[in-house]
């Protein structure tokens, strides 16, 4: 049996004694700043204004699925890297009965908690702002639960590569023009045929078009292959965390 819910269960331990309320706080401050900078500020120079609530209501979905992104790869580099090269909790657990593969998928399903405890706060505020215009948007909260696997299975994996503190800037060369470049503020139309493909194969933008129409109700099959997209992503990387948690660990 695994012991997997035993991980969840120590880090909300240690939650409880810090300050919960930065998590709620962490999701929805920064997406909310750039939905006003950007999606109400700069929309208001869409067509004289007239378009500022609708390219508002584009961009939140957005926002939406970056902020799921975000967690759950902050959730599982840096605080899975600390724990690996400082606390040496892990050191401590794979003593215990309990097995690797338990330590990789306790990991992610704690961050896969937070990551949508946060989004879904997000969600709610652009829900009272006026900007969700479909019932599908109900199926937004399990969408940003599997962008949250996704990205936490990937960050899990990424973080058994990291070496030295400096490391941490090489996500941000990878996050950072993810978010600018995957439709987070414009159309995919925008880019030339060539560049569509290379944009198209972001993760980011796969969980932006799944977000985008469960929460605008435009549907479209490119919505089940996002969702393929992003479930091989989190099995696959899922799978390679494990066997660098091995090395890392057994070794």
């Amino acid at each position: 049996m695994s012991s997997a819910h035993l991980i969840v269960v120590r880090h909300l331990w240690v939650l409880r004694h810090g300050r919960p309320w930065n998590l709620v706080v962490n999701g929805i401050f920064e997406p909310f700043l750039y939905l006003l900078s950007i999606g109400v500020g700069i929309g208001q120079l869409i067509n004289g204004g007239s378009d500022a609530s609708a390219y508002a209501a584009f961009v939140a979905p957005a926002l939406l699925a970056t902020s799921a992104m975000n967690s759950a790869v902050n959730e599982t580099t840096a605080n899975v890297w600390f724990r690996v090269r400082f606390d040496k909790v892990y050191d401590a657990i794979v003593t215990t009965p309990m097995r690797i593969g338990d330590i990789a998928v306790g990991e992610i399903a704690a961050s896969v908690l937070r990551s949508t405890l946060s989004s879904s706060c997000f969600f709610v505020v652009i829900l009272l702002l006026g900007m969700v215009h479909s019932w599908w948007a109900l199926l937004a909260v399990p969408a940003a639960m599997l962008i949250a696997y996704a990205f936490s299975a990937a960050g899990l994996a990424a973080a058994t590569y990291i070496r030295e503190p400096h490391h941490h800037q090489y996500l941000q060369l990878i996050m950072l023009p993810m978010f600018l470049f995957a439709t987070t503020f414009y159309p995919l139309s925008i880019y030339p045929p060539t560049l569509q493909v290379l944009v198209a194969a972001l993760p980011l933008y796969q969980s932006i078009e799944l977000m985008r129409g469960l929460t605008t109700g435009h549907l479209g099959a490119g919505m089940l292959a996002a969702t393929a997209y992003l479930l091989v992503l989190g099995i696959g990387t899922t799978w390679l965390a494990r066997r660098r948690l091995a090395g890392l660990l057994l070794s």
